[in-house]
């Protein structure tokens, strides 16, 4: 007889395992399954968290060899590769064993295995030496999240053309590093390798980086990965890769069409993006049919009844706090609760040096819907903190509507401002006006701080200097 439980949650990613914590906390008889012999998902495992631990390490490398010494600091540093991965897996590895602790305190189970639909309301679950387990469920809800998007005639080689789970782990540092694609993800990895000592090429089919953020804070973004050392090469497509040799030869010819030219590189990373994962799901054994490869939904709910969708595998932007604040939402809304999810307040960070953040409308969204907008802006350079640390580099841009005030959207680029970026969040989410931060107490001196000279920007009242 098959095991029967209110939920089953097929993926153990931020999705999956919050949606499990919380429907253990709602007294719910619960199964997560996940198929890596850790939970966490791709985010804990080979994203988000192993790449946060190499950037703050490079960071940390780099500052070391080319900042300590203007602070007054002599230190001659070593680059220890192992060792800088090994306090990255160890990380890793102590918050794997966190989510297992918070599923053991709420009653969540782990089934470790792959899970597929074998019908309304049942999941087979096949373990590593091929036995099948099945399991009843009142609601199942997929979270099974994404992988790397491939590029068609640039296949994967260990070490040579890799993905972003392969950047993590190169054994060595690369004397030079192409990157394909300028969004976060190659962004993010090509400043570690790049602070690490490799020459880092990007080469991006669109005319400009990171699209979807506003477009003053990337040009700035871009001169400042410039006056790095990273190079760009924009409205290019690459076609190929001949591995045959001791280089990666890649084939490259410009987007708008002309002839083709060969790139040299010790080691590509292919970074353009993620898309859904819904391989060997069993989705035609409820009728669910996908659009555009991703499970389409209603508040979750998917065509089928009783199966529900979040995180990546499903519309939206694929950020691990999207998928935690849908999974909370799913869960609470099949208990009968009343789960909702903003999602015009959901922030976007890129962590290099400096950071990038955003949450709302950029100017050019607001342009396009013809939305009467005030703006104000703040520079780093005038922020005391920034100017003492040496940290003066980029802005904080807030965007208010022309006739109530209300925030709109807010960009940043400048040091430590994903951490920043959450007050703006919380603004908006309580609807405020651009004078409600600008008439808000910040401590002084702290980076903070531009961020309400910015508000108060907005009706041209900016006072520090």
């Amino acid at each position: 007889m098959a095991d029967q439980y209110d939920v089953v949650i097929i993926g153990g990613g931020p999705g999956g395992y919050n949606a499990a914590i919380r429907a253990g906390q709602l007294g719910m008889k619960v199964a997560c399954v996940e198929m890596r012999g850790t939970l966490g998902g791709t985010c804990l495992n080979v994203g988000c968290i192993p790449s946060k631990a190499l950037l703050h390490a490079s960071e940390m490398y780099e500052a070391a060899r080319t900042e300590f010494g203007k602070l007054g600091i002599r230190v001659d540093p070593q680059l220890d590769l192992p060792a800088m991965h090994a306090q990255k897996d160890e990380s890793v590895g102590a918050l794997t064993k966190g989510i297992q602790f918070l599923f053991k305190k709420n009653k969540a189970e782990w089934i470790q295995g792959r899970g597929r639909i074998a019908g309304p309301g049942r999941v087979v679950v096949t373990d590593a030496d091929g036995s099948e387990r099945e399991l009843e469920a009142r609601n199942i809800v997929i979270a099974t999240g994404s992988e790397p998007t491939s590029l068609p005639g640039v296949g994967f080689v260990e070490n040579r053309i890799v993905d972003s789970t392969g950047a993590l782990a190169l054994p060595e540092t690369p004397k030079k590093l192409v990157v394909v694609g300028a969004g976060i993800i190659g962004l993010e990895l090509g400043s570690v390798w790049r602070r690490l000592g490799a020459e880092v090429q990007v080469i991006e089919y669109l005319d400009r980086i990171t699209p979807g953020v506003d477009g003053e804070v990337a040009k700035t973004f871009q001169r400042s990965l410039t006056k790095q050392g990273m190079s760009f090469r924009l409205g290019t497509k690459v076609t190929g890769a001949d591995v045959s040799g001791p280089r990666v030869l890649l084939t490259v010819e410009p987007a708008a069409g002309g002839a083709a030219e060969t790139v040299e590189a010790d080691v590509v990373l292919v970074g353009i993006g993620r898309r859904p994962y819904t391989q060997g799901l069993g989705l035609e054994t409820v009728g669910i049919e996908t659009q555009r490869g991703m499970i389409p939904n209603d508040h979750y709910r998917t065509t089928a009844p009783g199966v529900w969708v979040i995180g990546d595998v499903t519309a939206g932007p694929m950020l691990a706090h999207k998928a935690e604040d849908e999974a909370v939402a799913c869960i609470e809304l099949i208990a009968g609760k009343a789960g909702h999810v903003n999602y015009g307040v959901i922030p976007g960070v890129i962590y290099t040096s400096p950071e990038v953040a955003w949450v709302g409308a950029t100017e050019e969204e607001l342009k396009e819907k013809g939305i009467a907008y005030k703006s104000g802006k703040f520079p780093f350079t005038a922020n005391s903190r920034a100017k003492v640390n040496h940290e003066g580099e980029g802005f904080v841009k807030v965007l208010a509507d022309a006739r109530t005030d209300r925030i709109l959207g807010v960009h940043m680029i400048g040091p430590q401002v994903g951490e920043m970026i959450g007050e703006y969040c919380v603004a908006m989410e309580f609807g405020a006006a651009s004078e409600d931060v600008a008439r808000t107490s910040h401590p002084h001196p702290t980076r903070s701080e531009a961020l309400r000279q910015a508000a108060m920007g907005v009706e041209g009242w900016t006072m520090q200097a």
